[in-house]
Parts: C-alpha cells; sequence; structure tokens
C-alpha cells in the first residue's frame, strides 16, 4: 500500500496540473492553428455521423499537413484582405454613382453591397490577425 499512495497521489496532481499548463502555452498561429481548426471539424463531423464532411476534413488536414507554411499562410490571408478592399472600393464607387444619379432602389442596393463588401473586408482582417496576431 505504500507505493499505491505515491502513485495515486503523482496521478491526482498531474490530473491538476495539466490544464493549468495548458492554460500558459501561447495561442496557436498560423499553419498550426489550422490545423487544429480542421481537427476540431472533423471531430464535430465525426460526432454527427457526417462521413463525406469527415473525409473532405481529413483530405483538407492532409493537404494542410502537406503543403502549408506559415508565409504561405500569411500571404493568402494578405491577399484576401487585398481582394476585399478592392471590393470595398469598387462598391463605393457604384453607390457614389447611383447617389449622383439620385435612384433610390439603386442607392440602397448599393448601400447594402456596400455594407456586405465592407463585412468581408473586416472578416478578412480577423481571419489575418489569427495567422499574424502581431501585424498589423
Amino acid at each position: 500500500m505504500n507505493i499505491l499512495s505515491p502513485l495515486v497521489l503523482f496521478t491526482a496532481y498531474g490530473l491538476l496540473v495539466a490544464p493549468v499548463l495548458a492554460a500558459d502555452a501561447p495561442p496557436l498561429t498560423g499553419c498550426a492553428a489550422k490545423r487544429q481548426e480542421i481537427s476540431t471539424q472533423i471531430e464535430q463531423a465525426k460526432t454527427r455521423g457526417n462521413i463525406d464532411q469527415q473525409a473532405g476534413l481529413e483530405k483538407a488536414l492532409s493537404e494542410n499537413i502537406a503543403h502549408c507554411t506559415d508565409a504561405s499562410l500569411l500571404k493568402a490571408f494578405e491577399n484576401k484582405v487585398l481582394d476585399a478592399k478592392s471590393e470595398v472600393s469598387r462598391r463605393q464607387k457604384d453607390l457614389d454613382k447611383a447617389v449622383s444619379k439620385g435612384d433610390p432602389d439603386k442607392i440602397n442596393k448599393r448601400k447594402d453591397k456596400l455594407a456586405e463588401a465592407r463585412q468581408e473586408l473586416k472578416d478578412a482582417h480577423t481571419e489575418l490577425e489569427k495567422v499574424a496576431p502581431d501585424e498589423d
């Protein structure tokens, strides 16, 4: 019984300390964060019994492991932000044109499209910050 007590205490200590140590770990970024996100989605697909989605996600994970680099991921998200900025600019010009013509229906439609483009830009910035939180 003497040997069992330290073993039980050590195991209990390990179970109590592990979450604390995990909380101190820095958040994942770049390809590691993307892999973690895909793995989480795989587990959710397994839970729901969605075999087709699971297979697609497993393929995405293997592609990520084989080809993802933090530099390429950063570049992809930077390009997404640039594309979204371009779209906002284009939508703003469309709205300005509709305002100059004075057509209320077109103005409202263009305002809605501009709002969508701005939201996409905001989302793209958020994704970029997840990949490179230290950069602006």
